[in-house]
């Protein structure tokens, strides 16, 4: 049992890794127009699903029992996976805005947000599994 959970980690971080690596190509691009802003947030919801998952998987395989997006990100600060946990759970409350509406003010701040905090959150995130790996 405990090998499945390992399993189960390891492939949500090859999940997690193919999202992270879409991203990282769009938030390298300037200038975006409102289709391209567009697929940015669409990267960085999906990206960060995975990381939340990820985390949950990881925690799981390490026995802890994780009920939600929320306490799997509490639980990841409280065992120093990840840092900043005010920029994560933000992260969160900005995902669940994006996936609900579709605003051009709104998906500005959002992708401000995504290249000058959250992405470089999901890049701690991506360099500490793939030294798991």
């Amino acid at each position: 049992m405990e090998n499945l959970k390992n399993i189960r980690w390891r492939q949500r971080f090859e999940n997690f890794e193919k999202s992270f690596l879409l991203l990282k190509s769009s938030v390298k691009m300037d200038n975006l127009s409102e289709i391209e802003r567009a697929g940015m947030i669409q990267f960085f919801e999906m990206t960060f699903e995975l990381s939340w998952k990820l985390l949950k998987d990881y925690l799981e395989s390490e026995g802890t029992i994780v009920k939600s997006p929320r306490e799997a990100i509490k639980m990841a600060i409280h065992m120093e996976l990840i840092e900043a946990g005010d920029d994560w759970l933000q992260a969160l409350s900005d995902g669940n805005i994006t996936v609900h509406t579709y605003d051009e003010t709104k998906a500005l701040l959002v992708e401000n947000m995504i290249r000058d905090t959250y992405f470089l959150r999901l890049e701690e995130l991506y360099n500490v599994f793939k030294g798991k790996m």
